[in-house]
């Protein structure tokens, strides 16, 4: 009988655990709210962020069995929404107009100022938004708004880790200076 040494034994093949791929049912429970809000803050009109949710959640049902895991479902639904968004905004029948709202007169919630500038402040962050282009918008939406991680931010706008910082911090730039526009027009009024 011959002993086997340590040097002998060969280890077992690695075999990669099988992770089940999301079904469409768990994506969309998990990440629509996600996918809304990155649709609006893409610069989507109210009115259309439901349309544009449902086309981003059509290519996902229809794409669903190609998801590789690669990177995180959040940041595949990410690239797939920017696109989406995108093409919503260069379609020529999207009009950048707003619909006038009747006033009527009704009695105030307490609660009503704090709402109002709420809304105000979320405007202001749409028109801060849509002076940017779209690579640093994407950027800055995925990493300040919505907390992603660097890594997945860089793999969900398709550029380098460090191009992705240098987009963060000329996107940071130029929402900084917007905003200071905005307080020293608000002394003046």
């Amino acid at each position: 009988m011959a002993v086997q040494t340590s040097d002998d034994v060969q280890p077992a093949p690695a075999v990669a655990p099988q992770i089940a791929a999301p079904t469409f049912t768990e994506v969309y429970r998990a990440h629509a709210t996600f996918v809304w809000r990155v649709v609006r803050r893409l610069g989507v009109r109210p009115a259309d962020v439901e349309d544009v949710c449902q086309e981003v959640f059509v290519v996902v049902h229809r794409k669903l069995a190609t998801f590789e895991g690669r990177s995180t479902v959040r940041t595949w639904l990410y690239g797939i929404a920017v696109r989406c968004a995108a093409d919503h905004r260069r379609r020529a029948h999207v009009q950048r107009e707003t619909t006038a709202v009747s006033v009527t007169a009704a009695p105030v919630d307490p609660a009503q100022p704090g709402a109002v500038a709420e809304r105000q402040a979320r405007a202001a962050l749409d028109e801060i938004l849509d002076q940017l282009d779209e690579s640093k918008r994407a950027v800055f939406v995925l990493y300040e708004l919505e907390e992603l991680p660097m890594i997945e931010v860089a793999e969900a706008v398709g550029c380098p880790l460090q191009t992705a910082y240098s987009r963060l911090h000329a996107a940071r730039e130029a929402v900084e200076a917007a905003v200071l526009r905005r307080a020293a027009k608000d002394v003046r009024s």
